[in-house]
C-alpha cells in the first residue's frame, strides 16, 4: 500500500477513535455537560489536534453518519441499468429495515437508542442533522438531473426517509416491540414510496438498458 493510502488509513483511524471517546462520554454525561478539552484529554491529543480534526463540537457526533450523507445520491447512481431511481431508494430503504439498520430508526439496541436520544435530543445537534439533510438533499438532486424539477423531488424523498426512521425510532424509544415496529414499518415504507411514484412519476419509469 502506498504512503498516501497509509497516511489517509491512519486518519481516519483517528477520526473515529476520537469520535467513539466523545460520544461516550457525551451519552454518560451529556452534550453541554463535556467540554471539548474533556474530550482532547480523554483522546490524549491536544485540543488544536482535535478541532483540526473536528472543526466544531457538533460534528465529534455527526462524524457517526457522515458516511450516510450521498448515500441516497449512491443508490440512484450505481444501481443497475433498468430500474427507476425510486424503485431503487424503495428496496435499498427496505432492505436496510430488513438489516435493522440503524439509519432507518428500526434498531432497538441500547446504544443505537441513546445515539438516536442525543441527536434528536439537543438543539444544537439537531440543527446540524438540518444542514446534513440539506446536502443530502443536493447530492441526490443532483444525481437526479439537477434542475429545478430534480430539486424538488429530492427535498420530497429524503423528507420521507427522514419521518419514517424518526417514526421507527420514535415508537422503539417509547418502548414498543422491535417485532411489532418492523412489519408496520415495512409496510409505511411501502406506502410512501408509493406515494412518492405517484406524485413523481418520472421518477418511476423504468428506464432502457442501453
Amino acid at each position: 500500500m502506498s504512503e498516501i493510502g497509509l497516511r489517509e488509513r491512519k486518519r481516519q483511524r483517528m477520526y473515529q477513535a476520537v469520535s467513539d471517546i466523545a460520544v461516550r462520554l457525551f451519552l454518560e454525561k451529556g452534550f453541554d455537560a463535556v467540554s471539548v478539552a474533556e474530550v482532547a484529554a480523554a483522546a490524549e491529543i491536544s485540543k488544536p489536534t482535535l478541532f483540526r480534526y473536528f472543526p466544531a463540537k457538533e460534528d465529534l457526533v455527526l462524524h457517526r453518519i457522515a458516511d450516510h450523507e450521498r448515500e441516497a445520491a449512491r443508490v440512484v447512481t450505481q444501481e443497475g441499468e433498468g430500474t427507476s431511481p425510486l424503485r431503487a431508494l424503495r428496496r435499498h430503504f427496505v432492505d436496510g429495515l430488513d438489516r435493522r439498520d440503524p439509519v432507518t430508526g428500526l434498531n432497538d439496541h441500547p446504544q443505537v437508542l441513546a445515539f438516536h436520544t442525543l441527536l434528536y435530543g439537543t438543539p444544537s445537534l439537531a440543527a446540524r442533522v438540518y444542514a446534513y439533510q440539506e446536502r443530502s438533499e443536493a447530492a441526490l438532486a443532483e444525481a437526479l438531473g439537477g434542475d429545478l424539477a430534480a430539486r424538488l423531488a429530492a427535498g420530497q424523498i429524503i423528507a420521507v426517509q427522514r419521518v419514517l426512521a424518526l417514526d421507527n425510532w420514535r415508537r422503539i424509544a417509547d418502548g414498543e416491540r422491535l417485532a411489532d415496529v418492523a412489519a408496520d414499518a415495512v409496510a409505511a415504507a411501502e406506502r410512501a414510496f408509493g406515494l412518492l411514484e405517484k406524485g413523481l412519476p418520472w421518477l418511476a419509469e423504468e428506464t432502457e438498458p442501453r
